[in-house]
Parts: structure tokens; C-alpha cells; sequence
């Protein structure tokens, strides 16, 4: 398989598995598993280009959002997200400075997916029975956008968690029932979070060695494949939570998290 196919593979899986509840993340470290270790500019970058799909699906609330920050309502919602996006950001650094490196094996990747179905299915009941004590609601408070925040950190440091999986989840726990307007959000503040951390990436390579090493041809297809594939994606799951909880969702994931580690030898 040449270099290009497989960037072009990993494109497309990462712009499927984005923003879907399944793990962009732990499913890229599977697939690197075959089709070649990429550098953590590569895959922050292809997630980027999924981000850049959210923002062409919601350029309008985006763009009234900007040109009516002044409305009170406007406001508030840019300030919870802003709040969410500096505890990512702020815990997302310390956790960098920490050292911390993502898995290269097989297995915990695995038992994230199988944990993570497990606690999507338990969060899906105990949502719905606070939607029905509560009634819809839509409202993002400060509570919620703290939670997502460091959500999206968890998320990171846990390959296979998902961070739409967990900010989605975390935002309908704590009274955020509509599950619209949670998904709004949890993606929305995506947005800022993944291009800033492109962007901090981009900074500590551009210069080095590793600039020399990287394939940015590679790079730039998997960017245009993962950017086109997660519009597709999006699109999609928008019209499918309107009628369908996420369950099918967490039983894909125990599933392939259980076959994960019946296939693959210990310690792979």
C-alpha cells in the first residue's frame, strides 16, 4: 500500500469517527496499528480538518453569534464556550508539560471502548430519566460548560473515551436535556480546541528536523479526506439523534472493543 492511500485512509477514518461516539482517536492508534505510525502533527492536523467541516455546518449560528455578541443571550453562550475552551486548554498544557504520550498498544485502547460503552449505555438511562424529571432544556450553564471543558481533557488523555462521547454525555447530566442543544455545544467548542492544538503542534515542528520528516503530502490529502468525510458524518448524526438515542452507538463499541481483545495477542 502506497503512503498517500493509506494518509487517504486514515483521512476518512478520522473524519467518520470524529464526532460520532466511538473514539476518532483510539480508532486512528487501531488503524496506525496496520497502515503505519503517523507523528502527533498528523493526527492532530487530520482532526482539524474534521473541526473545519463543523464550521462550514455551522457557519450561520457561528457568524450570528459574532455579529450579535453584543445581545446578551449571544454573549453568554460565547463566554461559557470561551470558559469551556480555557479549561481544555489551560489542563490540556499541564497535562502536555506532564509528559504525557498517547498509548501505542492495542489493548487499553480496547478496554476504553468497552468501559466507554459500558458507561455510555448506564449515562443514555440516567440522562433520559433526568430529561423526563426536567423536562426539555437547553439552556448551557456554567456548570455544563466547566464539565465539557475538562471532559475534553479526559477525553485526550484516554484513547478510545471520545470527546464528542464525553462532552455530549456530560452536558445531558447536568441539565442539559435537549440532546441538540448539547451536541451544539459539545461541538462548537471543538472548534477553537482542536485548532488551537494544531496550531501548538504546528509551532514546535515548524523549524525542525521533524518539519523535514513530516510527508506534508501525505498530510494534506488525509487533511482534505478527514475534512470532507466528517461533513458527511455530521450531517448525519444531526439527523439522527433527532429520533434515535446513542445506544447503537455504545453496543459498536462494546462490540469492537470485545473483539479487539479477543483477536489481538496479550500485549499487543
Amino acid at each position: 500500500m502506497t503512503d498517500l492511500l493509506a494518509a487517504l485512509l486514515l483521512g476518512i477514518i478520522e473524519g467518520i469517527t470524529e464526532f460520532l461516539p466511538i473514539s476518532s482517536t483510539g480508532h486512528l492508534l487501531i488503524a496506525q496499528h496496520w497502515l503505519g505510525a503517523r507523528s502527533d502533527l498528523f493526527n492532530i492536523s487530520i482532526q482539524a480538518g474534521a473541526i473545519l467541516a463543523v464550521v462550514v455546518i455551522y457557519w450561520k449560528r457561528l457568524w450570528g453569534l459574532a455579529v450579535g455578541f453584543t445581545q446578551r443571550d449571544n454573549l453568554d453562550y460565547l463566554l461559557k464556550l470561551g470558559l469551556a475552551f480555557g479549561i481544555t486548554g489551560v489542563l490540556g498544557i499541564v497535562v502536555k508539560k506532564a509528559g504525557f504520550t498517547l498509548p501505542d498498544h492495542v489493548t487499553p485502547i480496547a478496554w476504553a471502548l468497552v468501559l466507554g460503552g459500558v458507561w455510555m449505555i448506564a449515562a443514555e438511562h440516567f440522562a433520559a430519566r433526568r430529561a423526563a424529571a426536567l423536562g426539555e432544556r437547553s439552556d448551557i450553564t456554567w456548570t455544563v460548560a466547566t464539565l465539557v471543558g475538562i471532559a475534553q481533557v479526559v477525553a485526550g488523555v484516554f484513547p478510545g473515551t471520545s470527546r464528542s462521547a464525553a462532552t455530549i454525555f456530560v452536558a445531558l447530566l447536568a441539565g442539559t436535556t435537549s440532546r441538540a442543544a448539547a451536541t451544539e455545544f459539545a461541538f462548537l467548542v471543538g472548534i477553537p480546541t482542536m485548532f488551537a492544538a494544531s496550531g501548538y503542534e504546528l509551532m514546535g515542528v515548524i523549524g525542525t528536523p521533524a518539519a523535514a520528516q513530516e510527508d506534508w503530502s501525505a498530510l494534506a490529502v488525509a487533511f482534505v479526506a478527514s475534512a470532507v468525510t466528517a461533513f458527511i458524518a455530521v450531517k448525519w448524526l444531526l439527523r439522527y439523534i433527532q429520533s434515535h438515542r446513542f445506544t447503537a452507538f455504545a453496543i459498536y463499541r462494546l462490540v469492537f472493543g470485545v473483539a479487539l481483545l479477543w483477536l489481538m495477542p496479550a500485549g499487543s
